[in-house]
């Protein structure tokens, strides 16, 4: 029999690429989604697979997951500024209950688990490029309080099982990641400028657009996060694409690639919104070889076919609306 891997957040946009993976390593795959942000379409293909299936299932309750286990990827979190601001508690409870219901079947099971972290953790960083010695800086009561908090205690917790009760755990540092699956309304910067341009309507950029991001495509991600639960290093690891932009001058960079006439505006900076971000991957690169392969331009234009070719409706499709509990 092979080995048996779960993944909480199977249908949103990271999870489901990650099925993807572990199903062609030739793992038994369970995938677990409460669906309040994901979205079964992304996982749909995978049903009719005997080594596929699938849980609906909050993460904050408890979780019975019958049959051994090898691994555990915790993925479950809203991870769009839209969806945390719209559903807060929610989004400190996958982060907090959720972690510890999974690291507690990880312990039940003897499985190794990883948990998505995210660069998050630094705020808005006073250290650049950031490390993950650098301890970061978060205002715990502002309105990204809900996702950056939930993520450090995520870190916190997780290490006190590995050092208290000897589970096999691995952190990963998430960068801004982008790529198919991606939902156009969710309020982040790649996936808001095409849509605006598919739709025709002038690009918004927050501030004056001299903020940096660094972003990393999809499969670029997924690798690393397979060589670090591969791996033996049990501390946070970056992993991201260093390769950092303005977000003026990416919105400039998907009119060029979408051939859109519209303008670009602006409209004031959010509150706690980081003025930078890029990873530092050294670790990355001298602990798991690895680094990103895919460059931007590649990527975008993968990422734009697959945005190009949704149904009419979709680029129309508001935000999700939620009750929070």
């Amino acid at each position: 029999m092979g080995k048996r891997i779960l993944i909480t957040g199977a249908a949103g946009f990271l999870g489901s690429h990650l099925c993807d993976r572990f199903i062609n390593e030739g793992y038994h795959v369970i995938g677990m989604d409460n669906l309040i942000t994901g979205d079964m379409r992304n996982i749909e293909h995978l049903f009719p697979l005997s080594n596929f299936e699938f849980y609906h299932h909050d993460v904050s309750k408890f979780i019975h997951v019958p049959g051994e286990l090898d691994y555990i990827l915790h993925f479950a979190s809203p991870a769009s500024p839209i969806d945390y601001l719209k559903i807060p508690i929610q989004t400190l409870k996958v982060g907090a209950l959720g972690t510890h219901n999974c690291l507690g079947l990880a312990r039940a099971k003897n499985a190794r688990m990883l948990v998505a972290s995210t660069s998050e953790i630094y705020g808005d960083p006073l250290v650049h490029p950031q490390n993950e010695e650098y301890w970061g800086n978060v205002n715990p009561v502002g309105p990204r309080g809900v996702y950056d908090e939930a993520k450090r205690y995520m870190e916190a917790i997780t290490m006190a099982y590995h050092t208290f009760h000897g589970v096999q755990t691995r952190i990963i540092r998430i960068f801004n990641t982008y790529g198919p699956r991606m939902r156009l309304n969710d309020g982040r910067a790649l996936p808001a400028f095409i849509g605006q341009a598919l739709r025709g309507e002038d690009l918004t950029v927050f501030g004056d657009g001299s903020q940096t991001r660094s972003f990393c495509y999809v499969d670029d991600l997924v690798e690393g996060i397979y060589r670090l639960l591969m791996s033996d290093y049990e501390k946070p690891v970056n992993i991201g694409n260093p390769n950092e932009i303005s977000l003026k001058d990416f919105a400039e960079e998907v009119l060029k690639l979408t051939g859109s006439s519209v303008k670009i505006i602006y409209k004031p900076l959010p509150v706690d919104d980081p003025k930078q971000r890029r990873p530092d991957i050294t670790k990355a690169q001298e602990l798991l070889g690895w680094e990103p392969k895919v460059g931007r331009a590649e990527g975008l234009k993968k990422t734009y076919e697959y945005f190009k070719n949704l149904p009419q409706e979709e680029l129309y499709k508001q935000p999700k609306t939620f009750e929070s509990k």
